[in-house]
């Protein structure tokens, strides 16, 4: 073979290359191969049982879910039952998306309180599949 063969032949590889590599990234979920969702729990600690506690559920095309959660606080203090509600909640969420095929990769948190004793902690799940 002449190099003008070989160059030709090697130009063709390299297209049929960039087609099946575009065609392949075209048809991948966004994310590098995964789809993504994330699950937002916001639980209020305000005394008294005035604040307002969810658990919020985004897919990756921002389809929203929002669930109703229990505050910590009553109008004597802590309400453990509450919390098992809301632990309950969260918990039957993870477990019904791990049954679904989705995988929990990150989960972060944080505390946001003022010096009048109110406050909430939020959650931050982030699934993958």
């Amino acid at each position: 073979m002449n190099v003008k063969t070989l160059l030709s032949m090697g130009f063709v590889l390299i297209g049929a290359a960039i087609i099946f590599v575009g065609f392949s990234a075209a048809n991948a979920p966004a994310g590098g191969g995964h789809e993504f969702m994330q699950v937002t729990t916001i639980e209020s600690v305000v005394p008294g049982g005035l604040g307002r506690s969810r658990m919020i559920t985004i897919d990756g095309s921002g389809n929203m879910e929002e669930v109703k959660l229990e505050n910590f606080y009553s109008l004597v203090g802590i309400n453990f039952k509450n919390v098992r509600f809301n632990d309950q909640a969260i918990t039957s969420k993870i477990s019904a998306l791990s049954q679904q095929g989705w995988e929990l990769v990150q989960v972060t948190s944080g505390v946001e309180s003022t010096p009048e004793k109110t406050g909430i902690f939020i959650t931050r799940y982030l699934f993958r599949k």
